[in-house]
């Protein structure tokens, strides 16, 4: 594995730690803005595969450490290494991590704050869910270099409008965390100081919910965005068929209609 000049061999990429079935996924390169060098994309690549498979975990929450969500790919790594078969692994390296936040079966949020750009808005959009503090903001700004922005634009256009998406790739300008809520990227937008809180408030309301239930729906919220309409009413018709009879619809339906809360177990 090639590490970039900047990282410390005495700090881990990635932090993670467990609160009440959250598990938080801190990118831990605050001198370099938490840049996606390719350590940290092996890291979290690895605690999101791990995530995948554990009951005990129903929602995932990914920030970053220091003073920025995420700058984007880490430059001084990518030109230290100028061949393509690197740069095509690296790529498909970031790829493979994008693809997992959308097939991981618990929703992912994204907790923002500073800039979020190129590839760190990138992981923006590809979390399920965005949460941002009123100072956040966001840019596809690899044009500013001279390169575009083609993998970030992928999660991109598929949160916000086409001519928005071109807007934002074409110029690399920055938006304000209000105008991304305007414009899809972001679900919240809230005082930095309450950041945390309206995570928990959002994460606690997931918690609240079957694990199934919410597993199933992502997987068929992904797939029928990718068909036509007929298509994606037939497989949504399938899937809501087979989760009508899970023993989660059957608990909640009885309750509503007993006029009780639901009980359902941790995990399912």
């Amino acid at each position: 594995m090639t590490l970039s000049p900047t990282s410390s061999p005495a700090a881990p990429p990635l932090l993670e730690r467990r609160e009440a079935g959250v598990l938080h996924l801190t990118l831990n390169r605050p001198a370099q803005y938490n840049a996606l060098s390719e350590e940290l994309l092996v890291a979290l690549q690895r605690a999101l595969d791990a995530a995948a498979t554990d009951r005990d975990v129903r929602a995932v929450v990914v920030g970053g450490a220091g003073r920025a969500f995420c700058a984007g790919h880490d430059l001084k790594e990518l030109r230290g290494h100028p061949d393509k078969s690197y740069q095509r692994a690296l790529f498909d390296r970031c790829s493979r991590v994008m693809r997992t936040l959308l097939e991981l079966p618990q929703p992912v949020i994204a907790r923002v704050h500073g800039i979020a750009t190129a590839a760190g808005c990138q992981l923006v959009a590809q979390c399920d869910l965005a949460v941002a503090a009123e100072d956040a903001r966001f840019a596809v700004s690899g044009i500013n270099v001279g390169l575009f922005c083609s993998t970030p634009s992928v999660a991109l256009a598929r949160n916000v409008g086409r001519k928005q998406a071109m807007e934002m790739l074409v110029t690399g300008e920055m938006i304000d965390a209000r105008t991304a809520r305007e414009r899809g990227l972001v679900n919240r937008v809230v005082p930095a100081a309450a950041l945390d809180d309206e995570i928990a408030s959002l994460t606690s309301a997931i918690l609240a919910k079957p694990a199934a239930a919410l597993a199933s729906g992502k997987r068929l919220f992904y797939r029928q965005l990718e068909l036509g309409v007929a298509e994606a009413y037939e497989l949504a018709s399938e899937v809501m068929a087979c989760d009508m009879l899970s023993n989660e619809a059957r608990e909640g339906i009885d309750a509503f209609i007993e006029k009780r809360p639901p009980s359902w177990r941790q995990g399912g």
